[in-house]
This record gives structure tokens, sequence and C-alpha cells, in this order.
């Protein structure tokens, strides 16, 4: 048979030109000390953080594009000020979350805060990240391809280190606001992988010596391009039980399908069932970035919880937007009946499933956001006095008044001719620079033209 014959040639090749050895990465996690659970497990506090406004942002996938696109609208966020404070809303954002090209500006800006706006564009953005990295699918290629990935994570995390995060830590992440996840994919349980206390937990290891450049790695490790990031895991290790509501949901048949799958998942990695964990890049199962804020929500044990009661009673206004720089359609194979073959069936398979995962992952997003400010409400005005006290309430508060808005921020929502060209750029992790300042004016621009933005930022 034709098949048959096809994948002759492809092994034959294969073994010719590298002998099929496998191309697959080290694992860099350590198994967890007691002291070390104990750091992980303190969580983020939020206690300190007490504005009546809260602003959470998701950064997308989309290569440097993605990350120029939300670097302008961070940029724009801190040239609005907020009427009677001497700050602007970027001082407001509790929470950022990122997948594949949006989590390198996530976890920079987690880390240097606004100081991360100054050099980004220096350190990164204009900058050719894909050095030493094999880009094109070839003879010369393909057998390490065929092999688990074109590239393993070495290259592109030392390059990462050596241009942004100089060996930083989630130790040095987890410091102060923002909150921060990096979203990968774990491509066995098929479910996001988020780089938080609950997944290393439930593996006994450390994530505070784990390196920001190794999840950033694997969070835009694109399939075939990058051989799969691997986490081991440490079973029988740690003696600290999973947070209640592992089990409880994962045992729950009503439970969303999201939350549900991923706890099915951390109940796996506890039994050292997936003593490897094997990551791809975020996209595959949430392009928008959006699980961390989704499941630090619907896990919380509170009706208040990801943020503390004394934020809840302060809160008024919130804010989470979706930086979507998601690429156009793109090819011409559908002017012909042959085709899609090769390569483009690889990328088209691979987009397919990304733009698949956004709609479910931004409606499910949507209706937790909207369940919050229910709970919200209904837990506020059934504080007693004393209680109000102890949280903060001034004289008059009003428990009803709360706002949750949710909005999208996105390449179509510009002129249609710009949105057209926006979409055309590639994604790389190495663009023109005018190509890139282009793109971060079209961050910019989106934020002042959103209306769910213009309407929060009046309100505040």
């Amino acid at each position: 048979m034709t098949w048959v014959r096809s994948i002759g040639v492809v092994v034959t090749i294969c073994t010719l030109l590298i002998g099929c050895a496998s191309v697959h990465n080290v694992p860099v996690n350590t198994p967890a000390t007691d002291s070390g659970l104990a750091r992980l497990n303190a969580g983020f506090d939020s206690s300190t953080v007490t504005d009546d406004v809260l602003v959470g942002l998701a950064f997308s996938g989309g290569g440097t594009r993605a990350a120029a696109f939300s670097f302008g609208v961070l940029s724009e966020m801190e040239r609005i000020p907020v009427r009677g404070a001497a700050s602007s809303v970027l001082d407001h954002v509790d929470f950022v979350s990122g997948v594949s090209g949006g989590s390198v500006l996530a976890a920079y800006y987690g880390l240097k805060k606004r100081a991360a706006l100054s050099d980004f564009r220096e350190r990164f953005l204009i900058r050719n990240a894909e050095e030493g990295l094999q880009t094109s699918l070839s003879l010369g290629t393909i057998g390490r391809a065929f092999s688990g990935g074109v590239n393993d994570s070495v290259g592109f995390t030392k390059w990462l280190d050596a241009n942004l995060f100089e060996g930083a830590t989630f130790s040095q992440l987890r410091a102060g606001r923002p909150r921060v996840w990096i979203n990968a994919s774990d491509i066995y349980n098929r479910v996001p992988f988020i780089f938080d206390a609950t997944a290393f937990s439930a593996i006994c290891s450390d994530l505070t010596t784990y390196p920001i450049s190794n999840a950033v790695a694997a969070s835009a490790a694109v399939p075939i391009a990058f051989a799969p990031a691997v986490v081991q895991a440490f079973p029988g290790t740690c003696n600290d039980p999973l947070p209640p509501w592992i089990k409880r949901v994962a045992a729950d048949r009503t439970a969303s399908p999201m939350l549900s799958s991923y706890a099915k998942a951390i109940v796996r990695y506890r039994d050292g069932a997936v003593p490897y964990i094997k990551l791809l890049d975020g996209g595959l199962v949430d392009n928008y970035g959006v699980s961390g804020l989704t499941i630090a929500r619907e896990s919380s044990e509170t009706p208040y919880g990801p943020i503390s009661p004394q934020q809840a009673v302060k809160l008024r206004r919130a804010l989470f937007l979706v930086v979507d720089a998601k690429a156009g359609i793109s090819g011409n194979w559908v002017q012909t009946v042959e085709g899609p073959s090769g390569v483009d069936l690889i990328k088209a398979a691979v987009d397919t499933t990304m733009d698949a995962s956004v709609g479910a992952s931004y409606t499910a997003f949507d209706r937790t956001m909207t369940e919050w400010q229910n709970s919200l409400v209904r837990w506020r005005c059934g504080l007693s006095a004393a209680e109000r006290a102890r949280y903060g309430a001034r004289p008059g508060w009003n428990c009803r008044d709360l706002k949750i808005s949710i909005g999208r921020l996105g390449f179509d929502q510009l002129e249609p001719t710009r949105a057209a060209v926006l979409e055309t750029v590639p994604t790389r992790f190495s663009l023109p620079q005018a190509q890139v300042d282009e793109v971060i004016a079209a961050g910019r621009d989106a934020l002042r033209a959103n209306p769910t933005f213009r309407a929060f930022a009046a309100g505040m």
C-alpha cells in the first residue's frame, strides 16, 4: 500500500539521518523538603491587597506577536491615571496569567513589576529569541522531529535566562502582587498544567526552586518544533494531604469538566500514576491562558477566594481582560483538491486545536466570573455587623455595590485593514523591529478603544 511505503521511506530517512535517537528533556525540578512544602503551601498572600479595584489579565499565545500586543496593553495601562489617586490602572493589576508567547511577558512583569516596562522591548521583543534553535522542518531536522521534537528546551531556556530572567526562580515570582500563573499543557492527561502550589505539592516537588525560564519554555513548547518539557513526580516522598477540594471534585460527576479533569490529573500525580509529566505549549488546551484564573476561583473553598475577605469586602469594581493576539486564517490549500500536507498539515492541526479551545475556555471563564460576582454579593450581604467591622467595611458600605466586568482585546476590534495586516504577523520569536512596534501600538490602541475597559476606567 502507498501509505505503508511512505512510512517506510520516512523511517529509512530518519534512521539514515540521526539513527532516530530520542530527543527529550531532562527534568530539573527537585523533591520538596518539609520547609520547602511549608513555603509553597503558604501560597500568595492577598491580605495586604486592600484596594477597592481589581484587575486581572490573561495574555494569549502567539510568540513575540502575543508578547508585543500584551506589552502595548500594559504600557497603556501605565499611562491611564486613576481619578483622585496618585496611581495608574497598572497599579491595580492583581492577577496575570500567560500562555506560550504571552507567558514570557507575564513572567517578566511578575518578576520585575513596573520596571519590566522600561526594558522588555529591548531585552526581548526586538531580539532574536530563536538564536541557536532549528526553526524549519527539513531533511536535516525531520529525524529529530519524529524522535521527540526538532529542539530540546535547553537552548531556549538558556537564552531566556541570559536575556531576561537571569536564573530567577518561582520564589522570586511569588513575592507581592501581581499573582502570576504560567500555563502549559499536560499532553497525557489533556489538561492545563499550571505552575503553582497545587500541582507542585501534588508531585512532592519544590516550586520555589524551579527556574522561571523552564516554565516559560514549557508553556511555549510548540509540538514538533520542541520536544515536550518534563516535570518529575516524587510520589511517596511527602505527607502533606492534597487540598480537600481535589478529591471532592474528582469524585463529583456534576463538577465542571475543566475542574473535574484537572482534579483527576492532580490525583494521578500524587498516586504515582504519572511519574513523568510531559508538557507542551499551553495553547493546546487553552490559548487564552484563562485556566489558571478559572481553576483558582472554581477550586476555592470560600465565596471570596482567591482574594482575601478584607479585599472582598472593600472591592467595588473588577475587570478581567483577555489579551488575544490570535493570527488570522492563512494558507491557500483550500483552493485545490489536494492538501494540506507536510508542514501545512501539522500547522493546520495545531491551529485547529488551539482555536477550538479558546471558545470553550472563554465561555467557562465568563460563567465562572459571573458566578463569583453573585457569590461575593451573597456573602457580603450576609455578614454580621461585627464581621463587616473586622473586614474593614466603611460607614455607608453597600454590600451590593460590586461589578465584575469581562472583556477581550483583539486585532479584530481595530480598523479592518489594520487588523488584516496584524493578523498576518507570523507566530515566531523573532520579528522585525518595525513589526514589533506596530503590534505594540495596536495593543495600546485596542485598550483605549475597548468599550468594556473605557466603562471600567470611567467608574474608577
